[in-house]
């Protein structure tokens, strides 16, 4: 199975401008997610997908695999297909699995890109994965940032929100609270398919791509991480993360590589 991983960045961030190149620990964040994804060894290569000349110039100076995309994507995972197409007529082959890795996972491990990849070995039913872990507080549960995911018994997708899903409001005690974390593997022609699809309503409502894979009927099946990850959405996130991140050992195999 050929697998290449793609990081999708752009500089046009609304919550966020520039957040690619936000530093942590005096690294851009999508540096972190280059260095980090590269390490698991199931991936043949990985690859950053974007739009913007200094994301490109950044990652081509640190030895890195960059491309050149269109500006007009919305959605991350129309810029990687776009890549996608572009590697395969520069390696001449076509790729099996796509993993995108969002570029603003800055903690991502290659354990979590190895478990999102674990359902294509065991299945050739599989389409796509979504990584997902369990939120530790109500507050987190509450932050519209985080998308929320709740799973049937096969830990397929039943559904994605930025609201807290399931609810609290109904005097229930404790709920399983299930976040989703972006690394997402599709079979490649999955992808291609996905992209062809039209966007939905709810899609448009939650803010939340999958749901145009639930509303067409199609599965996304669940993997769940117990490693520590966090995305980067805002300012106070990064601090966050910068914090979380001050003794992560692995940061020590790539901080003195970079500039």
């Amino acid at each position: 199975m050929k697998v290449i991983a793609i990081i999708p960045a752009r500089m046009g961030s609304s919550r966020f401008p520039g957040k690619p190149m936000a530093l942590i620990h005096g690294i851009p964040m999508i540096g972190h997610c280059y260095y980090r994804t590269k390490m698991c060894s199931s991936i043949f290569e990985t690859y950053v997908a974007t739009c913007d000349k200094e994301i490109y110039d950044y990652i081509r100076s640190i030895g890195g695999n960059a491309i050149m995309t269109s500006d007009s994507h919305e959605r991350a995972s129309d810029r990687t297909a776009e890549a996608m197409l572009k590697i395969e007529a520069e390696i001449d082959c076509k790729v099996d699995v796509v993993v995108m890795v969002q570029g603003d996972e800055p903690m991502v491990t290659p354990k979590m890109i190895s478990e999102a990849l674990h359902p294509f070995e065991v299945s050739s039913k599989v389409n796509v994965v979504n990584l997902m872990a369990k939120m530790a507080t109500v507050e987190e549960f509450q932050d519209p940032n985080e998308v929320k995911v709740v799973i049937d018994s096969n830990s397929d997708a039943i559904y994605f929100s930025r609201e807290p899903i399931p609810s609290l409001k109904k005097g229930a005690k404790e709920v399983v609270m299930l976040k989703q974390v972006c690394i997402i593997p599709f079979k490649r022609n999955y992808l291609l398919e996905f992209n062809e699809m039209r966007e939905t309503e709810l899609e448009r409502i939650e803010s939340v791509d999958m749901m145009r894979i639930i509303e067409n009927g199609g599965k996304v099946k669940m993997v769940m991480t117990k490693e520590d990850s966090y995305s980067v959405d805002t300012e106070d996130d990064r601090k966050n993360v910068e914090v979380k991140m001050s003794n992560d050992r692995i940061m020590l195999n790539y901080r003195s590589d970079d500039g």
